[in-house]
């Protein structure tokens, strides 16, 4: 019998799943925005918000779901997932309570604590901004200041790096957060690992590079990530197998913590001198890490999917083994004041043998317009990470104007300077 599969979301991430799945199922999907490359793989797309657990479940109904798909972590927030298995849809994605462990930072960092989680930094929460402050004013060292609840991965000030103490408590004063969590900063090469989660069980993807900043040479404000890359092992060149097997062991511990946990386990880390410490978890896939672990993942999703809903053992999974190289073109003025609503033209011929994803774009009749968030990806793959990089690169000939590229990532000086960073680190 063939399966059908509501995908929810219409991101960069949720345009690679939909690539996973497309061909071993009947695939429908909804999001908030006509995403062009999901809404070609599907048999049917609708226009809904993401966090509308009402109208996702009633799509879900008049398609015949019988299993669901949640992209973004807004929809998680929003109870999706809980009210698509009370109507009887398996959602590979974790309920409100257990999406918890990304949407409420305070309430992870104490869930870290409490199960004795390793890799955990020292940390205080705050609900009080003048007590933050003065915590600030009291800490030897520098702080990563995070608010609690969801930013899109751009509310993050680190003093010492991109704010200065003082700036960091304007920022607090300023803000309209009823929470934020102060933890030592972390110093060292961040890196993330994504686990397939079902019945007590999980499967490990090899470990990503995202890039934050906006610009050249790590350079600029945070943003939902400009790109990233993996390698043809399962950890990257500035890691060791030891350094995967630590963040791995941190994977087990969470897992073993929340065992009813299903859909993706995303840990963020910092390699740190003393090895892997948790930046964050998240309960979904990376975006764009998604990008670089689908495409090379030979195990057929759907598998996945069926043997998480049935309660049989996860497969195995293989990969390719080829290096990944993502970038993203995201609008003009991004992150901070996003060119939203401009037509941009996309080349889809001049893409070669890269992969190209559509992420926050809007389809309308005349043509394809900006979001406020990131337009779309390439990703180049081969033998080599510099392989990739050159086929990615080569694609961003389908970008026209207004968009623009962090052409540096997946390049061999940016990894090589990752590699002296954690050489120097170590010593």
């Amino acid at each position: 019998m063939t399966e059908t599969v509501l995908l929810v979301g219409g991101g960069g991430r949720e345009h690679a799943i939909a690539r996973s799945l497309a061909d071993d199922c009947d695939l429908y999907a909804c999001a908030s925005n006509r995403n062009p490359g999901i809404r070609s793989l599907t048999d049917g797309f609708e226009v809904i918000d993401e966090t509308d657990a009402r109208s996702i479940v009633d799509f879900a109904d008049d398609v015949g779901a019988m299993l669901a798909v949640i992209g973004p972590e807004a929809a998680l927030a929003a109870g999706v997932a809980d009210a698509l298995d009370d109507a009887d849809v398996y959602t590979f994605g974790p309920r409100e309570s257990e999406a918890r462990v990304e949407t409420d930072k305070a309430y992870q960092r104490r869930f870290m604590r409490d199960a004795d989680i390793p890799g955990c930094p020292d940390f205080e929460t705050f609900d009080d901004m003048e007590a933050a402050c003065a915590y600030i004013d009291s800490y030897d060292d520098d702080l990563a200041v995070k608010p609690a609840g969801l930013t899109g991965g751009k509310g993050v000030k680190v003093i010492g790096d991109q704010v200065t103490p003082e700036e960091a408590k304007t920022y607090l004063r300023e803000s309209d957060y009823d929470r934020v969590v102060l933890e030592e900063r972390l110093v060292g090469e961040e890196f993330t690992i994504q686990a397939f989660v079902a019945n007590g069980e999980y499967r490990l993807t090899p470990a990503v590079q995202d890039h934050k900043r906006a610009y050249v040479g790590d350079d600029g404000p945070n943003t939902g990530g400009m790109g990233s890359y993996t390698d043809t092992t399962d950890h990257l060149p500035f890691m060791t197998p030891d350094d995967y097997d630590a963040a791995a062991k941190v994977i087990d511990a969470v897992v073993d913590a929340l065992p009813g946990y299903k859909g993706i386990l995303y840990g963020q880390f910092m390699l740190t001198a003393e090895g892997p410490k948790v930046i964050e978890f998240n309960a979904r896939f990376g975006d764009p890490e998604a990008m670089n672990t689908l495409p090379a993942l030979e195990t057929p999703f759907i598998e996945v999917l069926t043997a998480a809903r049935d309660g049989d053992p996860l497969p195995s999974l293989a990969f390719s083994g080829e290096a990944t190289v993502c970038k993203y073109a995201v609008p003009d003025g991004y992150p901070t004041d996003p060119d939203s609503g401009a037509r941009i033209t996309v080349d889809e011929e001049t893409v070669g043998d890269a992969l190209l994803f559509y992420a926050s774009v809007d389809e309308r009749e005349d043509g394809l317009y900006t979001t406020t968030s990131r337009a779309f990806a390439v990703v180049g793959m081969g033998e080599l990470i510099a392989a990739a990089e050159e086929r990615a690169e080569a694609a961003l000939a389908a970008a026209g104007d207004g968009v623009r590229i962090r052409h540096d990532i997946g390049k061999p000086d940016l990894v090589q300077s990752r590699i002296d960073h954690m050489d120097e680190i170590r010593r």
